[in-house]
């Protein structure tokens, strides 16, 4: 059972993640597209938050790792 878990919590952060990162990437170049002035402070701010977005699949593989080898 725990290893089912782990599997729903990995499938989980990483598609979670790969949604987040296409919607950050899509509104980045929709918004450099708008107003070119601004994508260079839009490009900072977007490897900022990228770098948040992909902490929380890091988290997965940790929790799962708890999971794996001190519950089980």
């Amino acid at each position: 059972m725990i290893f089912i878990a782990v599997a729903i919590i990995l499938a989980a952060a990483a598609l979670g993640a790969a949604f987040g990162m296409s919607l950050l990437g899509s509104k980045l170049l929709e918004t450099s597209a708008r107003q070119p002035e601004l994508a260079p402070a839009l490009q900072t701010k977007f490897f900022i938050i990228a770098g948040l977005v992909e902490a929380i699949p890091i988290m997965g593989v940790g929790i799962s790792l708890i999971l794996i080898f001190v519950v089980a």
